[in-house]
């Protein structure tokens, strides 16, 4: 037996158009016209990319810093010593350490969303992978979160910064900020991530990468974007 749509569900259905592409702001305007959800939903992004997610060398991984941020507020865990470390502290991280901070991760202490390394730390995080990696936290330098500049890193992680990784589909997805934010504010929070994704084209990718771009929110119907609409 099929099961029965929601009053919600059945109202967001009767305003989808199916196989149109919409311009970014048709889009977000429509997503903030519909039955909201009982509390404050992000808008979500999902880029089909042109790449084979088989090989290895076409792995896209990445950062990107979002101009009006995510609107979540983000605890940072840092691990460095010295001078890094005052300057951690003093670039807003929430928790600054080293083999003190390791026994707590291997305690299951984990109150934090990031975590960042400065390179003479990485001996002390290395023996934390199997606690991290699961949880998409262990430092990379790919993104950004095995440098020298800690400081930099902490405020970029503090002020909207994403990471994005393309999935066994070959699709990256991400959040760009929340409902309630104004339309041209996520619009240019999607071109500053789709910049830093179109710089990430592995080189043996062939044809069109970014193929499809989709929009969403927590609880919403997907919306194709014409990515003419969108300046990256």
């Amino acid at each position: 037996m099929a099961q029965q749509l929601s009053k919600r569900q059945q109202v967001i259905q009767k305003q989808m158009v199916p196989g149109k592409v919409y311009s970014f702001l048709e889009a977000i305007q429509l997503l903030k016209q519909l039955p909201p959800a009982k509390f404050l939903e992000s808008v979500d992004i999902s880029v089909n990319l042109g790449i084979d997610a088989k090989k290895s060398d076409q792995a896209v991984r990445g950062a990107s810093v979002l101009p009006h941020g995510t609107g979540k507020t983000v605890r940072v865990a840092v691990f460095t010593q010295g001078a890094n470390a005052d300057a951690a502290v003093a670039a807003g991280a929430d928790i600054v350490g080293m083999d003190d901070l390791a026994q707590k991760v291997q305690a299951g202490e984990m109150d934090f969303d990031v975590v960042i390394a400065s390179p003479d730390a990485m001996g002390v995080v290395g023996r934390l992978g199997q606690v991290l990696g699961p949880r998409g936290l262990m430092p990379n330098p790919k993104v950004g979160t095995v440098t020298m500049d800690v400081a930099t890193a902490v405020k970029n992680a503090k002020g909207g910064q994403v990471r994005f990784r393309s999935d066994k589909n070959g699709i990256i997805h991400c959040s760009i900020g929340k409902l309630n934010f104004d339309a041209n504010a996520l619009k240019e929070n999607l071109e500053a991530l789709m910049e830093n994704l179109r710089k990430t084209k592995p080189s043996s990718s062939k044809g069109i990468y970014l193929r499809k771009i989709t929009l969403s929110t927590t609880m919403g119907p997907g919306l194709v974007i014409d990515q003419a609409s969108l300046t990256f």
